[in-house]
This record gives structure tokens, C-alpha cells and sequence, in this order.
């Protein structure tokens, strides 16, 4: 039995970050088990006009077909408010958790300890067990109780991965912009199955012709 990933969704402006990497994923064979928060809804209608399905086995159809990977990976998508389902429980063998985006109603939840739904409860999950927890905040600016709860949560092991893109790989489109943070977030937890170009570094002839031009 393949062991899964959890993929948290939240209600953060940003759903492409978690289309984008459900897609890879898919792609790449994982299991996914999906929670997406009682505000992942609503941010569907608000930004895209889309009704996101409550029924967990029609929500499967809807993310596959928002990610366009109609075949591959295993996807398992759960109620927001289902407590009682196999990622709540600590006895439930995950490679982790990543969510994305992620609010910054959810950030403060999960720094305080507080678990009102499935998707907060399995994050609490993962931190009691010492497991990966990765999140990518969408946000900006940072008020100080942003940044108060984020430190708290990176005390206790949580991997933050901000959304905030990359250039040296010269994106082309917004999808591009998107992979690069996608990208990161799964490096936390060693997953590499995104094209990504990544930094190799200046030759020291680039450099000479760098410091020339300037």
C-alpha cells in the first residue's frame, strides 16, 4: 500500500498553488489525500465562479478535472468537517502534510492548537507525531500576529514556504511563477516531480561579464 500525502486546501486567495500541485502529483503516482476547508468553497465561487462539489466522491471528479489528470496518482478527498476520518488519527501513516495555500485564519489555529475541522485536526496531527508539516501562506503584508504565529509554528518544526516566486529561472507565464512555488513546498518534503529549472550556479566567466557590463 503506497503511503499518502495530505493535501490541505484553505480558503487564501491562490487555489492554482494547490491545482498546480495536485497535478504533479497525480502525475507522478502519489496517493493524495485531500482536505479542503469550509472557505475553500466559497474562494472557488468568488474567484473562479465554480461550485465546488460537498460530496467527497464528486470532489474527486472536480480536482481532477480542475488539474486535468483524468488517470494516475490515487486521489482521496474528504468533508471538511468529517473528524472522525483516517488523516485525524495519529495511527494513520502519512508522508506528511502541505497546505496550500494557507490562511492566515489557519495559521493562528494551528499555532494556538485549536483543531474545529478535519483539515486543522490533521495538521495538529502531523505536528503531535513529529511529522512534515509544510505550509504556504498567502498573504501580504505580514502583521505582526502573522508573523508571531508563523514563528511559533516554525519552533515547532512546521516548514514555511511563502508564496513568492523566483526569477532566475526566467518564467514565462503565470503557471511558471506558480511551479517555482510548488516546487519548494515539495522539496520540503523531498518530493521532486516538477520541471523545474534550478540554480546551477555562475560560471566565473559569466561573473567577469556580469561585472563588465555594470
Amino acid at each position: 500500500m503506497t503511503t499518502p500525502l495530505i493535501l490541505g486546501v484553505t480558503g487564501a486567495s491562490g487555489l492554482i498553488y494547490a491545482v498546480r500541485a495536485l497535478k504533479y502529483l497525480l502525475e507522478a503516482d502519489y496517493a493524495i489525500e485531500l482536505v479542503a476547508s469550509k472557505s475553500t468553497y466559497m474562494v472557488w465561487q468568488a474567484e473562479q465562479n465554480i461550485r465546488m462539489p460537498l460530496e467527497p466522491d464528486l470532489q474527486e471528479q472536480f480536482w481532477r478535472q480542475q488539474a486535468a489528470v483524468d488517470q494516475g496518482g490515487k486521489l482521496i478527498c474528504h468533508r471538511w468537517g468529517d473528524v472522525g476520518a483516517s488523516i485525524a488519527s495519529g495511527s494513520f501513516r502519512t508522508l506528511g502534510m502541505v497546505i496550500m495555500p494557507c490562511s492566515m485564519n489557519t495559521v493562528a489555529k494551528m499555532a494556538a492548537g485549536f483543531s474545529t475541522d478535519l483539515l486543522e485536526r490533521s495538521a495538529d496531527v502531523q505536528i503531535k507525531e513529529g511529522r512534515k508539516l509544510v505550509i504556504v501562506p498567502r498573504e501580504t503584508p505580514f502583521s505582526l500576529i502573522h508573523l508571531r504565529n508563523l514563528t511559533r509554528l516554525a519552533e515547532t518544526g512546521v516548514r514555511i514556504v511563502p508564496a513568492i516566486p523566483a526569477w532566475y529561472h526566467n518564467p514565462q507565464t503565470i503557471e511558471d511563477l506558480v511551479d517555482f512555488v510548488v516546487a519548494r513546498a515539495l522539496d520540503q518534503l523531498d518530493i521532486d516531480c516538477i520541471p523545474l529549472k534550478r540554480w546551477q550556479g555562475r560560471s566565473n566567466n559569466s561573473l567577469k561579464h556580469s561585472y563588465h557590463d555594470k
